[in-house]
């Protein structure tokens, strides 16, 4: 899957995760491993299962898809505090004080949001739940057809047709 090096934003954000300070975060050893998810704003989506939700397993991941230099919106998760050292412009909004979208620069509109990889995770949630119960071992694959799907905005024969050009390829 080709990454999305051009991404001017993305929003990672991981869905399960790790840590008494964030109940409902999942682990592997606790069989809900963690999602990274990442999406450009009006573009591809990235969805990657972790290990664990540390920075060292997320940089590469982050690194792979999204260009240097290119702003990223998240939550105040402390896996993320490195951004800027890596090289990634960082703005975040801090749920834990009800803020969940930001304008930055009095033009009225709230550009510094997650909201785009919320709508994500709805969407995969809402896909998944017919197959109640994926096992860790097939869950990249369920993450990559996903990401598949959604990435080439295509739906019914046309799918299909785009299916069959990437297996070819």
């Amino acid at each position: 899957m080709p990454s999305p090096k051009g991404a001017s934003r993305a929003a990672p954000q991981p869905e399960g995760g790790a840590g008494p300070r964030h109940a409902g975060r999942g682990t592997q050893a606790k069989d809900k491993p963690p999602v990274l998810g990442l999406v450009q704003r009006g573009g591809r989506v990235v969805l990657r299962m972790l290990a664990d939700v540390r920075q060292r397993t997320v940089r590469p991941i982050i690194a792979a898809a999204v260009a240097k230099g290119a702003r990223i919106h998240t939550d105040e998760y402390d896996i993320y505090a490195r951004l800027p050292a890596w090289g990634y412009r960082h703005e975040t909004v801090c749920h834990a004080r009800g803020e969940y979208a930001r304008d930055e620069d009095g033009d009225g509109f709230r550009e510094v949001h997650v909201n785009t990889v919320e709508g994500i995770w709805s969407l995969l949630r809402s896909w998944l739940r017919p197959h109640r119960g994926i096992s860790q071992e097939k869950l990249p694959l369920y993450l990559g057809f996903f990401d598949f799907v959604h990435n080439a905005r295509r739906r019914g024969k046309a799918l299909l047709g785009a299916l069959v050009a990437a297996l070819v390829a």
